[in-house]
C-alpha cells in the first residue's frame, strides 16, 4: 500500500520559487493589498506566481473546548457562526468569546457521521439574518438529511426556523450523510450529499444521495440550468452531478468553476471539477461493494475522471476552499483541503485548465489531529475546524506570514 508521501509524490511537478508573505488581521475588511489575483496558466512564462515562495503558516487556536465542530462561517462585524455535529449546537463567536444560540437541537437526528453539519450564509444576511444548515432529521417514515433556512436575531441569541429548503436525502445508520452547502456567486445553492452506504444511490437519478444538487435557496426550486430540470421525477430535477460516494467539500474557484471533495473507499479520495450533468462513476453494486473503482469506466456513457486522487490508501479528505490573496505566495489559488485520517491540511495547485500542478502538506498543520472544514475569512486567512472528539476540538486560524 502506498504511503501518503508516495501518493503525493506521484502527483507533484516542479515547484514554484522565491518569496512573498504578508498577513492581515483575521476578520478585517479586505483591502486592495489583499485583492484576488486571477488564476494564470501554469506554463505561461509571465505567471505572476512564478517568483513566490510558500509562506510560513502561523496557527492560532481561536475557539477551544469543542466537540466535532463541523463548520464555521463568518457573519460580519468580527463574528463567526459554527456548528458542533454530535452536540447539535449552534454558536456565535464574537471578539474573543462564544455563546450558544437558542436552536431546536432536539429536532436534529444524530447518528454516526450525521448530525448538525454544514452551514451557508445567505448573501442578504446583514439585512435579514438568513442562514442555512444541513442536518439529520426525523420524519413520520424514519430519518432523513435535509436543508433548513433560519433567521438569526440581531442579538445573535436565537435562530428561528423559516422553512425546509429541501429534504428527503437518504439515510441508513448515519454513515455517509454528506453534507456540504455552498452559495455560489450566481446565488444558487449547491449541496453535496452522501450515498448513505446504499449501493444503488449514486447512479440512481431519482435518489438525492451521492449527488451534487443545485437549487434556489429562497424558493427551494431546482436551478434553471440543471441538466434534468424538466424531468418528470421531482428529485431528478435537482441533480447537477451524480455518481458520488460521499461529498464532503464544495468550493468555487476564482474563474467561477465549481469543485467537490469526495471521500474514497480504501483508495482514491477525489477532488472533482463539477461539470453540469456529469457522471463521476461510483456504482458499488450488488449490495454495497466497496471494491469497485471510485470512477468505474465500465459503466454506460462517459464517466469523468477526478482532477486529484489520493491513491491507496485514502487520506479521508473533507472540506475545502480555494485560497485567495497575494499574501499566500505560491499557495495563492490553491485548493486547501482538510484531511481527517492523515491529519493535515493539503494544498492542491491546479493550472488554468484544472490540471494538477503540485500538492503540498505544510508541517505547521500536522499537529492538530483530524481536520474537517476549511473556510476563508474576510482577511483571507483560513478558518479550520478539528475533528478529534472528547471536547478536545478547536477552530484554528491559519495566517500566512
Amino acid at each position: 500500500m502506498r504511503s501518503l508521501s508516495a501518493a503525493l509524490t506521484a502527483s507533484l511537478t516542479a515547484s514554484l520559487v522565491a518569496s512573498l508573505a504578508a498577513s492581515a488581521a483575521l476578520l478585517a475588511p479586505v483591502t486592495p493589498a489583499t485583492a484576488v489575483v486571477a488564476d494564470a496558466p501554469h506554463a505561461r512564462p509571465a505567471d505572476v506566481r512564478a517568483h513566490r515562495a510558500v509562506p510560513h503558516l502561523h496557527v492560532t487556536r481561536m475557539i477551544t473546548g469543542l466537540d466535532h465542530p463541523w463548520d464555521v462561517q463568518p457573519i460580519g462585524r468580527g463574528r463567526l457562526l459554527y456548528t458542533q455535529r454530535d452536540r447539535a449546537t449552534l454558536s456565535v463567536w464574537s471578539h474573543g468569546s462564544s455563546h450558544r444560540v437558542r436552536f431546536p437541537s432536539s429536532t436534529v437526528w444524530v447518528s454516526g457521521e450525521t448530525g448538525l453539519m454544514s452551514l451557508a450564509i445567505d448573501p442578504s444576511f446583514a439585512d435579514t439574518g438568513r442562514f442555512y444548515t444541513c442536518q439529520g432529521g426525523t420524519t413520520k417514515h424514519g430519518h432523513q438529511v435535509h436543508v433548513i433556512a433560519w433567521r438569526l436575531n440581531d442579538a445573535t441569541t436565537r435562530a428561528t426556523r423559516i422553512r425546509e429548503v429541501i429534504g428527503g436525502f437518504p439515510t441508513s445508520s448515519g454513515r455517509h450523510g454528506g453534507c456540504r452547502l455552498l452559495i455560489a456567486r450566481d446565488g444558487s445553492m449547491l449541496i453535496g450529499t452522501g450515498d448513505a452506504a446504499i449501493g444503488t444511490n449514486p447512479e440512481d437519478l431519482t435518489s438525492l444521495g451521492g449527488k451534487t444538487l443545485r437549487l434556489d435557496p429562497h424558493t427551494g426550486k431546482p436551478w434553471p440550468s440543471n441538466p434534468f430540470v424538466h424531468a418528470q421525477n421531482h428529485h431528478k430535477r435537482f441533480v447537477q452531478t451524480y455518481g458520488h460516494r460521499n461529498v464532503q467539500g464544495l468550493a468555487q474557484r476564482n474563474d467561477g468553476s465549481l469543485w467537490s471533495v469526495e471521500q474514497g473507499t480504501y483508495r482514491n479520495d477525489e477532488v472533482n471539477k463539477l461539470m453540469n450533468g456529469g457522471d463521476y462513476g461510483y456504482n458499488p453494486v450488488p449490495g454495497y461493494n466497496e471494491d469497485v473503482p471510485m470512477t468505474d469506466q465500465s459503466l454506460p456513457g462517459r464517466q469523468l475522471q477526478a482532477r486529484w486522487r489520493s491513491g491507496n490508501p485514502t487520506l479521508a479528505t473533507s472540506g475545502g476552499t480555494f485560497v485567495r490573496g497575494r499574501k499566500w505566495g505560491a499557495l495563492d489559488g490553491a485548493l486547501a483541503v482538510g484531511v481527517l485520517k492523515d491529519e493535515r491540511l493539503l494544498f492542491l495547485s491546479f493550472d488554468k485548465a484544472g490540471h494538477l500542478q503540485k500538492a503540498r502538506a505544510p508541517k505547521a498543520l500536522r499537529q492538530y489531529g483530524r481536520l474537517r472544514s476549511v473556510t476563508v475569512a474576510p482577511s483571507r486567512d483560513l478558518l479550520v475546524t478539528t475533528d478529534n472528539g472528547n471536547g478536545n476540538d478547536a477552530i484554528l486560524r491559519v495566517s500566512p506570514r
